[in-house]
């Protein structure tokens, strides 16, 4: 439910309630959010904002305790969001698709002049718009890989026109680098899998391109339709060189990473723990903490020569390259078994207090955060029994 707009220092955001009950979208359900569903949002949101990546924000969480039936009785929950937008690429194809041409103009008019006011002179400026969208999507998905986020159910209700992550429901954050990793149980056939999420993006892409042909012709929307790909591949290449250290860039970069990507899948290495360590290389035990981490260590050997002989192309320094690292790598990922924590505290023992110091961590997790270093660890084992779906 969308209660309207506010104004303040950061631009405008929409407040939005998230479980408030039946509207006229609810879908033959009941409208209503559990406190499971509603933490994992509230937490992930703002880890993703404390992560760099564009995000709607929670503002606040509620908890009663009117029952709500999914498989099982659970505690209902509201969310109040934040977020730049609520027009999503389903709102264009949903006018598309009922033969309502004009409110198609319409719904592209008012982005435009909510979001981009520097459009509305321009002969081109729905075309525009369409870009700008383009171009955000691209970009942050290329956010979403390098911080190792699966969303879990990327369709077109899920993508703002403005690029923002929105819908936190069978999300996870990747432990092990596995490329085929999938987050959603109900997804059976991997169709949004962490290495399908570009892919995905782009169909997605093209849906509000059908639903634009009514404003433009179909060869001007392909064309901006192919600078998807260059600039996923571009953003891509960049935050990782950031992850790695490599402030001067060089032709052989994306092998460097490619190469990295195949050890770390092989030796299903810990892909948040490999970043964060690689900070301190050059620190004492900074080497064989990061051995640690591999079974075949020849291989992890061989690429840790040419990361260091690609290091001494650079110019920058030491502790520049070590700062960049540091802000690129985070310490705390919001990992499923972490929400089961605060989910089972709050549920069990309506105790808050972890939902608390977790937010504060994910807020900021590049910081140390020294008071909770046990969640920097390996996850334990119980947390492969942990089961996402998009009711969670």
């Amino acid at each position: 439910m969308l209660l309207g707009e506010v104004g303040g220092p950061t631009g405008k955001w929409n407040v939005h309630l998230k479980g408030a009950g039946k509207t006229s979208y609810y879908r033959f359900g009941d409208g209503k959010a559990v406190l499971r569903s509603t933490i994992r949002e509230y937490l992930c949101s703002e880890e993703m904002y404390g992560l760099g990546v564009s995000t709607t924000r929670a503002l606040s969480i509620f908890s009663s305790e009117e029952p709500v039936y999914r498989k099982q009785p659970e505690k209902a929950a509201m969310l109040i969001r934040l977020a730049r937008s609520h027009v999503r690429f389903g709102s264009f194809e949903y006018f598309h698709h009922t033969q309502n041409t004009a409110c198609v103009k319409k719904l592209a008019d008012y982005i435009i002049t909510q979001h981009l006011p520097e459009l509305k002179k321009s002969d081109n400026r729905y075309l525009e718009m369409f870009r700008y969208t383009v171009h955000k999507t691209a970009k942050l998905i290329a956010q979403w890989q390098a911080v190792g986020f699966s969303h879990g159910v990327i369709n077109t209700d899920n993508m703002p026109i403005v690029g923002e992550t929105m819908d936190y429901g069978p999300f996870g954050f990747l432990d092990n680098y596995n490329p085929n990793f999938i987050c959603n149980h109900s997804d059976t056939s991997g169709r949004c899998s962490f290495k399908q999420q570009p892919t995905v993006g782009l169909w997605n892409c093209n849906a509000p391109a059908n639903a634009l042909t009514s404003l433009l012709p179909p060869e001007q929307l392909m064309t901006v339709l192919k600078e998807y790909e260059p600039l996923f591949f571009g953003a891509l290449l960049e935050l990782y060189r950031n992850k790695l250290g490599l402030l001067d860039p060089r032709l052989n970069d994306q092998d460097l990473i490619d190469e990295l990507l195949e050890i770390l899948e092989d030796d299903k290495v810990d892909y948040a723990i490999f970043f964060r360590r690689l900070c301190f290389l050059g620190e004492k035990s900074g080497y064989k903490n990061l051995e640690d981490l591999f079974t075949h260590r020849n291989k992890f050997n061989q690429w840790i020569g040419k990361y260091q002989n690609r290091l001494g192309l650079e110019r920058v320094g030491n502790s520049a390259r070590k700062s960049k690292l540091i802000n690129s790598n985070p310490k705390y990922i919001f990992r499923n078994y972490m929400a089961e924590i605060a989910i089972r505290k709050a549920e069990d023992e309506k105790d808050y207090s972890e939902i608390n110091r977790m937010l504060r961590l994910l807020q900021s997790p590049y910081d140390e955060h020294l008071d909770c270093e046990e969640y920097t660890k390996i996850p334990p084992k119980w947390s492969e029994e942990i089961s996402v779906s998009c009711s969670s």
